[in-house]
């Protein structure tokens, strides 16, 4: 197997919105995230998380290199229990009815925390219409006009809110380029506080940036 550039997405079952990702990890067999998410579980008896490894890819579909899933009725309460997971191609084992080959393993760490007796009775004296769960934060990068650099530029946009990353495509030679991309990022409560952190690069230096309070996209009800 040559170099990959492996990461991990994230779904919890009847919640497939929230689905989260790693960071990449660049031309690496054995990577390391430590990296920490945070779900809204409903019922921990039915509910299971689904992990899928990807190599990332700069051109074309990225390669799945293999999946497992994690049932939320393994986990106690308030206790930290951590698994390793043996990554298949697939699990419905096709026509033999046998998993699919293996391709290497996952190591995650689980903490289920129910709500406490305060958050219950502070979710039902919420007004109706108020978000449990946050919902869903939809950013849409349109355009730039008169982006500079110290040569032309090939200028891309890299937005930042709350450890997430996300980057739109180069657009070669154009100061007034045009992306008209879309991207979410998943809210476990309303962001009240919180920045979008934006950067507009060349690809070889940075241009200029941008940070605005969440909260400021917002209009009242």
């Amino acid at each position: 197997m040559g170099m990959i550039n492996p990461y991990v997405q994230i779904e919890l079952s009847e919640d497939k919105i929230s689905s989260k990702k790693t960071t990449v990890k660049h031309k690496n067999l054995n990577p390391e995230w430590n990296e920490e998410f945070k779900f809204s579980v409903r019922d921990p008896k039915t509910q299971v998380l689904e992990f899928n490894v990807y190599g990332w890819e700069k051109i074309g579909k990225h390669d799945k290199m293999g999946m497992n899933v994690l049932a939320l009725k393994e986990l106690a309460p308030d206790e930290r229990k951590a698994f390793t997971l043996e990554l298949r191609k697939t699990l419905d084992g096709g026509e033999e009815g046998q998993p699919g080959k293996y391709r290497g393993k996952l190591e995650v760490e689980l903490l289920y925390k129910p709500f406490t007796e305060e958050e219950m009775q502070a979710v039902q004296k919420a007004p109706e219409g108020t978000p449990v769960a946050g919902g869903m934060l939809v950013v849409i990068v349109h355009s730039a006009e008169d982006v500079e650099g110290k040569h032309h530029t090939n200028p891309y946009v890299h937005i930042y809110f709350k450890g997430e990353e996300r980057k739109t495509k180069n657009v070669k030679k154009n100061k007034d380029p045009k992306w008209n991309e879309e991207f979410s990022f998943m809210l476990e409560e309303p962001p009240v506080h919180e920045k979008l952190h934006v950067e507009v690069f060349s690809t070889s230096s940075r241009i200029g940036l941008l940070h605005p309070k969440v909260t400021h996209l917002f209009h009242s009800q």
